[in-house]
């Protein structure tokens, strides 16, 4: 690098190619923001709201969403109207089995030095009295919130335009550019080429692609996912609720449940929203990159949300829909230099949590591309981990 700001562009302009460059351009960083589609057209408009810490793993995926909730808190004011609230978010139980495991569920993120607590059924039943009346207790975290996450898209491109930046949705990649042995900036399916001296990966489920004719391999699946969205009126409560289980569905751990929840990796969540309704999920399947909504797995959804609210039987749904989750084997996006490219970074694989995670994925590109200390260790991000897998 010579003494000038190293000139960057950004493939991917979903949620976290907009916090790269909205933190790249704030920091003076000439950056160009790419997409094949509309800003913010991929997974971002395929998902809720959520900025979670609750259902993380305890350590280093804990300590990496909530310092992404802080540095969210913080720009949260500056990006104007995004829906950001931060009402906490709550893990709801099925059955007393999961009582025990929920107590040290809590007991082992509070070792962590994180903010949470066990609520028995009474507790439970005063926050959410639309609980069914036998789930036995919840557990809930504090800093949880939520946004619109079109409209935070929406609010970090504008933000990065006025700091400096250019985007270029409708430009589809068809290669990143090398030469030197080194990547140089990004080729593009008209023939043209946009030079650069970083080019920067962020494209979630699609990464692979643009990888793999470079000889770098790393092992991001499309993960697809449901949500249900109610018409307004009535609503359930005012906070975010999960069931335990999802912690399992995510993970992959065996939960005893209905078939259907099973197959399909259902788990309830239940997000209010402030335009008076509210959204249901979630499932999990490998499908490809298929996103047409399956009626079999939004009737799992709604059948696992009865079980926790009984008399959502009276509210009306509006639609359903599917998006692709970028999923890794170890639930941590890869973030950080490819060894063999110098100038390539990769920025995906956030799985479900790109929403949540991509004000410190911004922040840690930004360090990298600014030679600057990140804010945590970067190795269980890296690139390479994936090196003794079979892919």
């Amino acid at each position: 690098m010579t003494g000038r700001a190293p000139r960057v562009v950004v493939v991917g302009a979903g949620v976290i190619g907009a916090a790269i460059t909205f933190v790249l351009s704030r920091a003076g960083v000439p950056a160009t923001l790419v997409d094949r589609g509309p800003l913010g057209g991929g997974t971002s408009s395929r998902c809720d709201g959520n900025v979670l810490v609750i259902d993380k793993d305890p350590g280093y995926q804990g300590a990496l969403a909530r310092l992404s909730q802080d540095l969210l808190h913080a720009w949260a004011g500056d990006l104007g109207d995004i829906e950001y609230r931060r009402p906490g978010s709550y893990l709801a139980l099925a059955g007393d089995d999961e009582v025990e495991p929920a107590r040290a569920w809590v007991a082992d993120q509070r070792r962590e030095g994180l903010d949470f607590s066990y609520l028995d059924a009474a507790a439970t039943h005063r926050v959410m009295p639309d609980l069914a009346a036998d789930v036995p207790g919840s557990v809930y975290s504090p800093t949880d919130s939520t946004l619109n996450p079109l409209a935070y898209v929406a609010a970090l491109v504008a933000k990065s335009r006025q700091a400096g930046a250019e985007t270029r949705p409708h430009a589809p990649v068809a290669a990143v550019a090398t030469g030197g042995g080194r990547a140089t900036g990004v080729h593009f399916e008209d023939g043209s080429t946009l030079a650069a001296d970083v080019v920067v990966v962020a494209a979630g489920v699609w990464t692979p692609s643009l990888l793999e004719p470079l000889g770098v391999a790393v092992p991001i699946r499309p993960r697809r996912g449901h949500l249900v969205v109610s018409t307004k009126g009535p609503r359930f409560g005012d906070v975010k609720v999960m069931e335990f289980g999802y912690l399992m569905a995510k993970f992959g751990r065996e939960r005893v449940v209905p078939a259907d929840v099973d197959r399909y990796g259902v788990a309830l969540v239940y997000e209010p929203t402030r335009a008076g309704n509210f959204i249901l999920g979630s499932s999990r399947e490998f499908v490809g990159f298929d996103t047409t909504p399956d009626p079999d797995v939004l009737r799992a959804i709604v059948r696992r949300a009865l079980r926790f609210y009984p008399a959502m039987a009276e509210a009306t749904v509006l639609r359903g829909f599917a998006g692709l989750r970028p999923w890794t084997p170890d639930h941590l996006p890869v973030v950080g230099w490819v060894p063999s490219v110098p100038g390539l970074l990769v920025a995906a694989g956030h799985e479900g949590d790109g929403i949540g995670l991509a004000a410190v994925t911004g922040k840690l590109v930004a360090d990298l591309v600014l030679e600057q200390p990140p804010p945590l260790a970067m190795s269980p991000l890296a690139v390479d981990r994936f090196a003794t897998e079979v892919l």
